[in-house]
């Protein structure tokens, strides 16, 4: 076994979104430790320009690396988007991002090859989602929708107030018009979204979160290279976010369905 199986696993996201692939991840790896880094401080990514998402991303990882973790999961689809390739240049650490799992299970799972993909301006800018399904299946009709206040309502933990169904309604209905069967929830904060998204798409859409897709592909990485942590026994997670604690603590139970204790705020210099 590798000398590093037993270091933890490092996750970041712009915010909370993120917390959707710890979940997955301590569902599937039960034994493993996590470091999850909230940029809450400079939340949301999704309007920024590319060199900033890199520059932000950058700074995270440097923050993990402290926090020697053995490999590191960009569970944001923004950063995948646009950071991913620079950080697998720049550092000596398996990094993962979670747009390639998200476009594999969307390929698998479509039945009339009409896909929608919703996402933050950034990443729906990027091109990355729909180019990565098309290579997958050159006849898979891809559309999509920039969703910018979804963020900032999950945020606010609006997961089913009446404005973000109204908001809903508005983006999602040239995606409608299309006829989709199966719909990428291209953000992490999406998931916690899903009771409005079925509502407006209707029971035969199924909604592609790839936070477990993600979660598979690190236990996958971390048994080839011999870096999964044996030890048995619970896990002391730790959590760093870049504004305060208490409201990352408060929204958090409704991401984990549990508390979370052990949050510390990391200040940028």
């Amino acid at each position: 076994m590798n000398n590093h199986a037993h270091d933890p696993i490092g996750v970041f996201d712009s915010g909370l979104g993120g917390l959707t692939v710890v979940k997955e991840l301590i569902h599937h790896l039960p034994n493993e430790k996590i470091v999850y880094f909230g940029d809450t401080a400079r939340v949301p990514y999704g309007t920024k320009s590319a060199e900033t998402i890199i520059r932000y991303s950058r700074d995270i990882v440097k923050v993990l690396l402290k926090n020697k973790v053995k490999m590191v999961v960009v569970a944001c689809n923004t950063a995948s988007s646009l950071a991913l390739d620079v950080l697998k240049d720049e550092f000596d650490i398996p990094i993962i991002g979670v747009i390639d799992p998200g476009a594999k299970k969307a390929m698998e799972v479509t039945r009339n090859k009409k896909v929608g993909i919703i996402a933050t301006s950034s990443t729906i800018k990027s091109g990355k989602y729909a180019r990565k399904i098309v290579q997958l299946d050159k006849n898979i009709v891809v559309t999509s929708q920039a969703c910018p206040l979804f963020v900032p309502l999950v945020e606010e933990g609006w997961f089913d107030h009446t404005v973000t169904y109204q908001v809903a309604e508005q983006y999602l209905g040239v995606i409608k018009k299309n006829k989709i069967d199966t719909l990428i929830l291209g953000c992490t904060h999406y998931p916690l979204l899903k009771q409005v998204l079925h509502q407006v798409m209707g029971p035969k859409v199924q909604l592609v979160d790839s936070a477990q897709e993600v979660a598979l592909q690190v236990k996958e990485l971390l048994t080839r290279d011999g870096l999964l942590r044996t030890r048995l026994g619970p896990c002391q997670h730790a959590f760093i976010v870049s504004d305060e604690p208490k409201q990352f603590q408060r929204l958090a139970v409704r991401f984990l369905g549990g508390g979370v204790k052990n949050v510390r705020r990391h200040v940028y210099v």
